[in-house]
């Protein structure tokens, strides 16, 4: 098949992008495959982090894209559809993950679906901070739509109530592979600054009011000096209300704080030290975070919130707080550094999981999907 990629690629940082060229390669080893680019993802004074753009550090896989479309010029659009009629695919994959994206991903979508087959895989349907105009939108694009893959059941549920008769397929979050081999945890919390001999737990990623870092905060008053905790991530918006709350903190001391976008050369630096990783999300679809967990074999203590207890509760991974509280998160911690066996059977289903999720898999079952249609 001659697939086509609409999203966003090299030069641009996250996971997204990370999943776009794992795709693209993937799919590219059975398939004539293109990848069309953003020219401009965000305007500027949109863009709530430093850059969107990566580094030097953050060894990024370059592949070749045509980059044409600005999501906010209308007549890029036009340019971006000729361009990709031009080059004439049997399917066409964009992906969505906020209703910013709707316009443009959408004009495309439903101007190609007479041409091939279009297929949406949809990160979100939904955003986790959702706002007015977000389901007409989303609408907007799935009109263009001949299928959709969602990563979770969780995405799937919002999918059927905006579209019920949408076709759908449910593909998990493959696993993210490229930051090396977990190093050694002694040097490792030497390098950060942290002290040995502790129960470490790590919440990274991109911090956001719905990620709930606040929740985790004021769970970690209440645990003991056993513990410290990692917090690794760029803030996106004021970082004010957590910076209190750890300057109140009984546990100050114990709290180490790396606010900055953590580059993919730096990842295993904090997953090598980490016996846990939590993810006390206020909302959540899927987690790209809980991928690198995997990775480095690390289990999770998460909310029971969107996909998180399907992928991770039901697969044996992690533990699921029933309430998204800090004394649910603070029994959870608890009660998983009280069972040394509980960890040895989370590191044992993680590497099941790590076999079960990988690209191939992803992409077979995309592709049987597609031809499904």
């Amino acid at each position: 098949m001659k697939i086509a990629i609409l999203s966003c690629f090299y030069p641009y940082r996250g996971g997204i992008s990370q999943f776009n060229t794992y795709l693209y390669n993937e799919l590219g080893k059975d398939n004539i495959v293109k990848a069309f680019n953003f020219k401009r993802q965000y305007p500027e004074f949109l863009f709530p982090g430093k850059t969107q753009y990566v580094s030097a550090e953050d060894m990024a896989v370059p592949i070749e894209s045509t980059s044409l479309l600005d999501t906010a010029n209308p007549f890029s659009y036009i340019t971006t559809l000729r361009a990709i009629k031009e080059w004439d695919p049997d399917v066409l994959i964009v992906r969505y993950w906020m209703s910013y994206f709707a316009p443009s991903l959408g004009f495309i979508a439903r101007h190609m679906k007479d041409k091939c087959k279009v297929i949406s895989i949809l990160d979100n349907v939904i955003p986790h901070e959702p706002h007015f105009f977000d389901r007409p939108l989303t609408r907007y694009l799935l009109s263009g739509t001949d299928g959709c893959v969602t990563l979770c059941e969780a995405v799937s549920k919002d999918l059927l109530e905006i579209s019920p008769d949408s076709r759908y397929a449910v593909i998990q979050h493959p696993l993210y592979s490229q930051f090396g081999a977990p190093k050694d945890r002694t040097q490792m919390e030497e390098k950060l600054g942290l002290e040995h001999g502790k129960k470490n737990l790590l919440f990274f990623g991109l911090i956001r009011d719905y990620k709930g870092l606040d929740i985790l905060l004021k769970a970690f008053d209440e645990l003991d000096e056993s513990y410290q905790l990692i917090v690794a991530g760029e803030p996106y918006g004021s970082f004010d209300k957590y910076r209190e709350l750890i300057d109140a903190s009984p546990a100050k001391g114990r709290i180490h704080l790396f606010l900055d976008f953590i580059k993919d050369s730096e990842v295993a630096d904090f997953f090598s030290t980490a016996d846990l990783v939590v993810l006390p999300y206020r909302s959540a679809t899927q987690s790209g975070i809980s991928s690198v967990s995997y990775h480095f074999e690390v289990p999770l203590v998460v909310t029971d919130v969107g996909g998180l207890k399907e992928t991770i509760g039901t697969r044996g991974t992690g533990l699921v707080a029933k309430e998204c509280t800090p004394e649910m998160i603070k029994a959870e911690v608890q009660r998983f550094f009280a069972d040394p066996v509980l960890r040895e059977s989370c590191v044992e289903n993680i590497r099941k999981e790590k076999v079960r999720l990988s690209w191939g898999n992803f992409c077979r079952q995309l592709s049987e999907f597609i031809q499904s249609l």
